[in-house]
């Protein structure tokens, strides 16, 4: 399997510097104290870590759906993800996923437990196996 890579680099102290960064071909931003700290505009290392977790999960939920016989239509997730201090240090203590699917033949209920088996194991969700909450709202689309 192919090594993924990032860059980033930051100019500056933190209130007033600048930092930019890319990933794989396409994904690139700008990141200053106000985007991560104070909700302004730019990206934040957070919204990738969301994208990153959302996207896995996706892919998690899908592949086991098809191995079970029930490949999936499409599967939406959205990831919030919450920054708080704790003991005085920014830490990640929460992220949200909601996740809606197309999975044609599919009951709610199952849908349910295999959402929570591909939040379980999705490499990102073991990757952020240290976050102390991690909570999944799921269900199937037009139910």
């Amino acid at each position: 399997m192919p090594v993924s890579k990032a860059h980033a680099i930051w100019n500056g102290d933190i209130p007033s510097g600048s930092g930019s960064f890319t990933a794989g071909d396409s994904i690139a931003g700008g990141v200053t104290y106000k985007s991560r700290f104070e909700g302004g505009p730019g990206s934040n290392p957070e919204q990738l870590i969301g994208a990153a977790h959302a996207t896995c999960f996706s892919m998690a939920l899908a592949s086991t759906l098809a191995g079970a016989g029930f490949p999936a239509e499409s599967i939406e997730t959205a990831a919030s993800v919450t920054l708080r201090p704790v003991d005085g240090a920014p830490t990640i203590t929460k992220i949200e996923l909601v996740t809606t699917g197309r999975v044609p033949g599919l009951g709610e209920a199952e849908f349910q437990r295999f959402a929570e088996a591909a939040k379980a194991n999705c490499p990102v969700s073991r990757a952020l196996a240290g976050v102390p909450e991690v909570t999944l709202q799921a269900g199937l689309a037009g139910e």
